[in-house]
């Protein structure tokens, strides 16, 4: 049986373009893989600044407009007051252990949620007790590497279900 060239190039044609299409998403899937492994080292780098009250690093890692609803019970309108509250020893913990359950990128903007441990000091409320949390940070893309725009963490109250 012949084959015409008509039908043998139109199966060409869907092969060709199938292979391109598995090479775009492989492509896409790559992106994302490694977009949700630089959110995840900044993730353990914004954890280790707030830990050492590193202010440098926080300023590189957070958005000038970051908002906070922190477990303090206000919502911190931009990273400068953000940054005062370091300062000024009200964040302030001896430990934090962050344990991330979910990361999810879309486009420039990544969602992560999970526990957080914290044991705060000084002057810091709840000074010396270990407080258990869920949090939600936002990060979006800015150029080329990605900036923290909203987080929102809770405290959980002993034996309360996970």
């Amino acid at each position: 049986m012949k084959t015409s060239w008509n039908a043998r190039n139109a199966r060409t044609t869907r092969l060709a373009l199938a292979l391109l299409c598995m090479g775009l998403a492989g492509a896409a899937h790559s992106q994302a893989t490694g977009d949700d492994a630089a959110v995840r080292r900044l993730e353990d780098q914004e954890r280790s600044a707030v830990l050492a009250g590193d202010v440098g690093t926080l300023t590189n890692i957070w958005s000038e407009r970051m908002m906070v609803n922190s477990p303090l019970g206000r919502v911190s309108e931009n990273r400068a007051e953000t940054l005062r509250l370091v300062q000024a020893g009200v964040i302030r913990y001896t430990s934090f252990e962050r344990s991330i359950e979910s990361l999810r990128v879309s486009g420039d903007l990544a969602v992560v949620m999970g526990a957080e441990t914290v044991v705060p000091t000084g002057s810091a409320p709840g000074a010396g007790q270990q407080i258990k949390r869920r949090f939600t940070n936002i990060w979006q893309r800015d150029g080329a590497t990605w900036r923290m725009v909203a987080r929102h963490a809770n405290n959980v109250a002993e034996g309360a279900p996970r």
